[in-house]
């Protein structure tokens, strides 16, 4: 068994086996679905297993993929829940100043000063706008991923520089 030879990006998640014959119903986990129609190979499970994609049919928010290997309803059963990845070269480049999950998480965050607020743990999706969840030596800090607070990201120098808004502060335990 071969292993993915870098790490890998989630574009699908696998829901329920469609049909008898192999077929995989996945919700997605990505922006640019039109992706599925040059996405010619796809890694499974844990530890993940490369899969040829036969067949990919778009609808609504979800994807019916043919893997192969895949033939019947028992084998894409055995999927449920798995998420479908493929190798972070082959995201979807953005546009200039969006950022992937991955390329902010682990990055240090420093106030216009230069002083450091910790580093960038996790993302939480609130709707309007995605929080960056920051700890640090001073504390938890929830930053609102918004063009008043987030100034610049550096991926370069991993450090992303932010203006703190009036009443921004660690949050505290209550």
């Amino acid at each position: 068994m071969s292993e993915p030879p870098e790490p890998l990006l989630a574009i699908a998640r696998i829901l329920a086996p469609q049909g008898v014959r192999g077929e995989v119903k996945a919700s997605l986990l990505t922006e640019f679905p039109h992706r599925f129609r040059e996405t010619t190979e796809v890694w499974v499970g844990e530890p993940p297993t490369l899969f040829r994609v036969e067949r990919a049919r778009l609808s609504e928010n979800q994807v019916v993929l043919k893997l192969s290997g895949i033939e019947d309803r028992a084998q894409a059963e055995r999927l449920r829940g798995h998420l479908v990845q493929v190798p972070r070269s082959q995201a979807v480049s953005l546009p200039p100043g969006r950022y992937y999950w991955h390329q902010v998480i682990g990055l240090e965050v420093r106030d216009q000063a230069g002083q450091p607020l910790g580093t960038v743990q996790d993302i939480l999706e609130t709707g309007s706008n995605d929080v960056y969840v920051v700890r640090g030596p001073r504390g938890e800090w929830l930053l609102p991923a918004i063009r008043e607070v987030i100034e610049q990201i550096d991926l370069d120098r991993g450090v992303l520089v932010v203006e703190l808004l009036p009443g921004m502060g660690p949050q505290t335990e209550r």
